[in-house]
């Protein structure tokens, strides 16, 4: 019979279980030897679970109190478990006993006690455990063992905290930890560090964050962990919401639009062609021509939030392939400003209550990111085009009467503004009528200029509107002056034939304006997972 030398080497804190063989087994040792492994790693399995005084030799007085939990596979329902938010852990709750459901975002075993911070969102506290009578060396050597970005569950005493713990959210108070389990653990090596994404850049001296924007997105699940990025797309939520509130507290009604369409919504070149069954289609540029029919429709009032998309070849800071539009169309009884002056005001209250009740998570962006609290005059401020032409004169810029704006003269324009007129926000009226859409009305007084506007955040557009042609005929002659196809917007033509109000509105990216607002320095920080030229993925 071989002789078969068997070295067990068991690393209970990973699960691993090493086996040496050294020789040729026969089958028999071979059938032995796999029963033998199999039985250990059944011990290692079970020390991992439960560590016991079997484990390290000394009896183990924390047998039930740490541990892996396993998958829930919801068997059971601990409905005797008070678990408590760790926004909410206070000089209140001191010496009371609670759960907390958190992630280990940092851990530092020192002697026989180990620190451990738990990270709920963008709200961090600190644990302690400490070797006694109801604490083993085996715990504690569990606890500093466990990954970062592990999920855990831990039973705690809240106590008090002699001097305050600046490097959590909750400074008054710790826990001390009585039992912990992991819940669903986190490997080893992790691509980027959710504290290293955190760090707060320091502008002034031009230094950068430790992880770099494509490493970021290429792990943005780790990313959007951050307390900043926590804060940025709750603050995003809260400006769709607020869209919504404000305008349906002012008679709109929220519709939703095809986003798959036979022809391109705008009448130009960039948008993304699509199969569709034996034929093609196109992803909608915007959904204006659906905004304005529901108007037709009698709806008066209607405003829609959903994905555009632009197959625009542009890599900047401000620009995406898909974002979220907030669009709104509104019928009026005699002049646009009616319909402008609305969507200002929206702007002006959805600023309001962004400030009012949002100012923690605004507090928390601006400690990673550094800008300038976002200004807004009420009402707000509004400017025709001669007179931003006027203003880039006095700056050195001359541009014609009929000259568009470029990005470069936009965003000086907005810092003529604000130091003018202090203000971060502006509307920008009459437009000349050679740079906007064949759709868009012709001012009745003066044939070079259009009812257009557009409005601005610290000097970026977020918003271009107008009023629009409603009357077919005249709709088909500006058409036929910009060389359009009439019969490629025949059904854009035919659907105000059967007689339609006056109108006017606008798109808004979403997430410009929460760029704009907080002051980042790109759009694909407000974009949870964002699509641009060369970004198709996660």
């Amino acid at each position: 019979m071989d002789e078969v030398e068997l070295d067990y080497y068991q690393e209970f804190e990973n699960d691993f279980l090493f086996v040496r063989i050294k020789g040729e087994p026969s089958k028999k040792a071979l059938k032995k030897q796999q029963k033998e492994a199999e039985k250990a790693a059944k011990k290692a399995e079970r020390q991992s679970q439960m560590p016991s005084e079997e484990a390290n030799g000394t009896e183990d007085v924390s047998v039930g109190l740490y541990g892996n939990m396993g998958i829930i596979r919801s068997s059971d329902y601990h409905l005797d478990r008070k678990f408590v938010n760790v926004k909410d852990l206070n000089l209140k709750l001191t010496d009371e006993s609670v759960w907390i459901r958190g992630r280990l975002h940092t851990s530092r075993a020192k002697g026989k006690q180990c620190f451990i911070v738990i990270r709920q969102q963008s709200y961090t506290v600190q644990g302690l455990a400490t070797v006694n009578d109801k604490i083993s060396k085996q715990m504690i050597k569990f606890i500093s063992a466990i990954t970062r970005e592990s999920i855990i569950d831990v039973e705690a005493i809240i106590k008090t905290v002699p001097t305050k713990i600046e490097s959590c959210t909750q400074k008054d108070v710790e826990c001390l930890i009585k039992q912990i389990f992991v819940v669903s653990a986190a490997k080893p090596q992790l691509p980027i560090l959710v504290e290293d994404a955190g760090r707060a850049e320091n502008v002034e001296s031009g230094s950068t964050i430790t992880v770099n924007q494509d490493k970021r997105l290429d792990n943005r699940v780790l990313d959007l962990r951050t307390p900043a990025n926590q804060a940025i797309f709750r603050i995003e939520a809260a400006v769709t919401k607020l869209f919504r509130d404000i305008l349906t507290e002012k008679g709109f009604v929220e519709i939703h639009t095809p986003k798959i369409i036979s022809a391109a919504s705008e009448g130009g070149a960039n948008v993304f062609t699509v199969s569709y069954f034996k034929g093609s289609a196109y992803l909608a540029q915007s959904p204006q021509l659906y905004k304005q029919m529901a108007v037709a429709s009698d709806f008066d009032k209607v405003f829609t939030v959903g994905a555009v998309f632009r197959a625009e070849d542009s890599n900047t800071h401000r620009h995406l392939t898909e974002f979220v539009g907030l669009d709104l169309e509104m019928a009026f009884k005699y002049h646009y400003h009616e319909v402008l002056d609305t969507i200002g005001n929206m702007f002006t209250e959805l600023f309001r209550r962004l400030r009012d009740n949002y100012a923690d998570e605004i507090a928390t962006v601006n400690q990673q990111f550094k800008v300038e609290p976002f200004k807004f005059l009420d009402p707000p401020l509004k400017l025709e085009f001669p007179q931003a032409i006027e203003l880039l004169a006095e700056a050195g810029v001359t541009l014609g009467e009929e000259d568009d704006l470029s990005t470069p003269d936009e965003k000086l324009l907005g810092k003529l503004v604000k130091a003018k007129y202090d203000t971060d926000f502006y509307i920008l009226d009459k437009y000349p009528l050679a740079v906007r859409p064949f759709y868009t009305m012709p001012d009745p007084n003066n044939p070079k200029t259009s009812n257009s506007y557009d409005m601005f955040m610290r000097g970026e557009e977020i918003i271009s509107g107008a009023q629009r042609i409603h009357d077919p005929e005249f709709l088909t002659e500006r058409a036929k002056h910009h060389g359009i196809d009439i019969d490629k917007i025949k059904s854009y033509v035919d659907a105000f034939r059967y007689g339609c109000q006056p109108h006017a509105g606008g798109g808004i990216g979403l997430e410009r304006v929460v760029m704009l607002y907080l002051g980042l320095d790109n759009i694909r920080k407000t974009s949870m997972f964002p699509r641009d030229p060369k970004r198709l993925t996660p």
